[in-house]
């Protein structure tokens, strides 16, 4: 007999719940760290105009859809940006087997930060004195995660400013590395992960290299990596960087141009999951 949508989804949820507990179950000989930077467009597909991304969203199907292609790649921490409603990104962490934390916006376009290990702590945009209103419009957060046999890692979360004048950016920036500075100076292992609306040849890229902060990509990836748009990729923009020995243990970084995450510009059909592609890094165990 067929089986209904609402059989087939609850099909999925336990096939995806089995699959995670598989791929974190405890083992002897540690996993590298894999981490991912994404901003998922509110979880409306790309373009949202189209019909098939339109029937996704109305039969409830996009977390699934999200959490199926993150699940390929074996995620520990996963930064969003652009997130849609909460239940959406609660209903992708509990099919991934993780943990989930929201960073509120100071507009409308909150973050979220997935972790298969436990957050310690977290706080959102956590500068020094109160928050500028016309600052972190879309998000920053920091969390701390603890790493099994490890020192526990300070993750930063952000989506910053998006038009082409630098100014506000900026502002942004350096305000997050004065609230970063006594991790930096402690020589903390750290990320900082998401979408920066900046390229690596600018004043904004400048300053966090300056800061201490060493961008995964520039040290181990490959080629340009355009991470946007997921049609043709273009511009580089989403990033995961680190600082601290978790720095040095870096061993792939490369943007996510395949599966859902791509559009099939040969299918007038089609559609991404995002018009970003996500950002994917890997860091060597240090046992």
């Amino acid at each position: 007999m067929p089986i209904s949508r609402r059989e087939f989804c609850g099909a999925v949820g336990a096939s995806l719940a089995v699959a995670n507990a598989d791929l974190f179950a405890d083992d002897p000989n540690p996993k590298p760290l894999r981490v991912i930077a994404y901003n998922i467009y509110k979880c409306t597909g790309w373009p949202h105009q189209r019909q098939l991304a339109q029937q996704a969203v109305a039969k409830g199907q996009m977390a699934k859809r999200l959490a199926m292609e993150l699940a390929l790649h074996e995620p520990d921490i996963i930064n969003f940006s652009e997130s849609p409603m909460e239940e959406l990104t609660k209903e992708v962490a509990e099919l991934l087997g993780m943990n989930h934390v929201r960073f509120p916006s100071g507009g409308n376009w909150p973050g979220t930060l997935l972790s298969k290990f436990e957050i310690i702590d977290s706080q959102n945009a956590p500068m020094k004195g109160e928050r500028p209103k016309e600052l972190f419009t879309r998000h920053w957060g920091r969390a701390t995660v603890k790493l099994p046999g490890e020192e526990p890692l300070i993750v930063h979360s952000a989506h910053l400013y998006p038009t082409a004048d630098p100014t506000v950016r900026l502002r942004e920036i350096r305000a997050m590395i004065e609230s970063m500075k006594p991790d930096l100076d402690a020589g903390r292992s750290m990320l900082l992960i998401g979408d920066l609306n900046h390229g690596p040849d600018t004043e904004e890229y400048k300053l966090w290299i300056d800061a201490g902060w060493m961008d995964t990509f520039a040290k181990v990836g490959e080629g340009e990596g355009p991470t946007i748009k997921s049609d043709i990729p273009q511009w580089r923009i989403d990033y995961v960087l680190a600082t601290g020995p978790i720095a040095e243990r870096a061993s792939e970084s490369r943007p996510l141009f395949e599966g859902a995450f791509r559009l099939n510009i040969s299918d007038d059909e089609s559609f991404a999951l995002s018009d970003h592609l996500p950002q994917l890094a890997v860091f060597q165990s240090n046992k």
